[in-house]
């Protein structure tokens, strides 16, 4: 009877092998996928236009705050500027050697000196950029070439 019980258990173990995952495997299905190389361009005043938001986060928030509204009598505006945008080479200019001069933006006279912000043409009109067509300024572009004759003077 042991030997029977034996057999019995060695035949029915054989038979449950190919059940749990004994025996050939499935033949594999292939998940190769061919994928194609893109590459993206990003627009040069895409390009521009994000560096211009990267400096003025980073250089220009503290004064002129994230809406671009400045703070009275203190720091101007460059939302809805007359100053700023009656001469974008000037604002390019003070973006790269600063400005101590007294201005008066939409009727308010500003005193405090602004130091250089950025040490090259190309920052300067990113910044510049971003600014004349942010916080529903739309007031077009300046460009490189347009600059081009700015001295950067010694920073202070």
């Amino acid at each position: 009877m042991k030997k029977i019980s034996i057999l019995f258990l060695i035949i029915a173990g054989m038979m449950a092998l190919p059940s749990c995952g004994g025996g050939e495997a499935p033949a594999e299905k292939s998940t190769a996928a061919v994928v194609e190389e893109k590459v993206i361009e990003i627009d040069p005043m895409e390009q521009m236009m994000v560096r211009g938001e990267q400096i003025y986060k980073e250089k220009c928030v503290v004064c002129h705050q994230a809406n671009g509204e400045g703070i009275l009598h203190a720091f101007p505006p460059l939302k809805d500027s007359d100053y700023l945008f009656a001469d974008k080479k000037r604002a390019v200019q003070q973006v790269l050697n600063g400005s101590h001069e007294e201005m008066v933006v939409n009727g308010i006279t500003y005193t405090a000196p602004m130091p250089p912000q950025v040490d090259n043409h190309a920052d300067a009109v990113a910044v510049i950029n971003y600014v004349l067509n942010s916080w529903g300024n739309e007031e077009g572009y300046i460009t490189l070439e347009e600059v081009k004759d700015i001295e950067i003077g010694p920073r202070w």
